[in-house]
């Protein structure tokens, strides 16, 4: 039996996994070996390459605490344990020959035998997939953080199957259900190549590389998809499409600049996701993840006193300027919903021109004030209250 060990253990380092350890447990033991580990998602048989699924049902279902009982075909099994943690089972199934007397006991000890090279295919496993969980993360933190360069982003990122050559968009969101990699695999099952980790408890960035001819739109959409998906869990933006390598560290800091006034401002998430390729607030939050001094200096200089006005005396002329730029300028129109009267809506924008020394109602003066409001939106969060 220790040969017997000796040549599990070695398949398995060989690379064979847990189909090569099934193969010599089968050939071994003269009957059909099925190793089913359900905590782990992983299964292999032999001579079959697959277990039967009355098998896989029955370890499963026994895994959940079903008690259920074992189908006519099973021969023997043993339980694969690792510490205190029941794994799932080797199970050898009746095979269609005959057997000579005693063998069974020897199936048992082939069974243990498997047993034991199967937690070493776990252990490998688990050592292989906390390494490409150290890679995801380490490639996201970087850029998160622009401390690495853009050759090494894509050769990083290539050796996980995220091909960055043809672009990206980067994904952000906050995960508020307590199943963070359950939201990371939400990514990564929509988009093929995605990269995406957990990273500060709450917060969930992902990768999503560009693929075809169309990249740029493709991607977006998918963005666009997923981030929808991801509300289950929590809120979620996207930055808009990065066609050099270069710039995904900015990307970032555009997806988290969206995902902080999503997650204040829940009346901006659809417009985020309607204009996210090309919109106005798109382009501010580029600007802001560039050149945040000039985003502010704008505000500054348009709707900042607007702010403060109605901070001091709680008045409502930035809703209500924001209401008259929504319904194209109609006074009517604004009154109904701002819930005030036409006199009272002509009265603030009066005030609006006083404070800030642009007239609603002039044209290049209420893009102005428009872009202005929107540069507040996505200020807000980080402006003293």
């Amino acid at each position: 039996m220790r040969d017997l060990q000796a040549r599990m253990l070695a398949a398995v380092l060989d690379g064979g996994g847990l189909r090569g350890v099934a193969e010599l447990a089968a050939s071994e033991a003269g009957a059909p070996v099925a190793i089913v580990l359900p905590a782990r998602s992983l299964a292999a048989a032999a001579p079959d390459d697959e277990p039967p699924p009355e098998i896989v049902e029955y370890v499963s279902a026994r895994q959940g605490g079903n008690g259920a009982e074992p189908p006519g075909s099973v021969e023997a099994e043993i339980e694969v344990v690792a510490g205190e943690e029941t794994l799932g089972a080797v199970v050898a199934l009746h095979s269609n020959g005959s057997r000579p007397p005693g063998l069974k006991l020897d199936r048992e000890e082939v069974l243990r035998s498997a047993a034991l090279a199967a937690l070493a295919e776990v252990a490998a496993t688990d050592a292989r997939d906390q390494v490409a969980e150290d890679l995801r993360g380490g490639v996201l933190e970087d850029l998160r953080a622009g401390s690495i360069e853009p050759e090494e982003t894509v050769r990083r990122a290539g050796r996980m199957g995220c091909d960055l050559t043809a672009g990206a968009v980067v994904l952000a969101a906050q995960i508020r259900s307590g199943k963070p990699r359950f939201a990371a695999a939400v990514v990564t099952s929509e988009w093929e190549g995605a990269l995406a980790e957990p990273l500060d408890g709450d917060r969930l960035l992902a990768l999503l590389p560009g693929r075809g001819d169309d990249s740029a739109e493709r991607t977006l959409g998918a963005a666009r998809t997923i981030s929808r998906r991801l509300r289950t869990h929590g809120p979620a933006a996207f930055s808009s499409f990065c066609a050099d390598p270069a710039e995904l560290d900015r990307a970032v800091r555009e997806a988290e600049l969206a995902l902080d006034v999503i997650a204040r401002d829940d009346r901006l998430a659809e417009q985020l996701q309607d204009g996210i390729g090309g919109g106005v607030y798109r382009l501010l939050f580029r600007a802001l993840a560039s050149s945040p001094e000039e985003v502010e200096s704008f505000y500054r200089d348009t709707v900042e006193a607007l702010v403060e006005h109605d901070r001091e005396y709680r008045t409502d002329l930035l809703g209500t300027l924001e209401a008259y730029l929504a319904n194209d300028c109609n006074m009517n129109a604004t009154a109904r919903a701002v819930f005030a009267h036409r006199h009272t809506v002509a009265h603030r924008l009066e005030r609006v021109r006083e404070l800030t020394g642009l007239d609603p109602s002039a044209g290049e003066d209420r893009e102005r004030l428009g872009l202005g409001v929107k540069a507040y939106r996505i200020l807000a969060p980080t402006l003293p209250r």
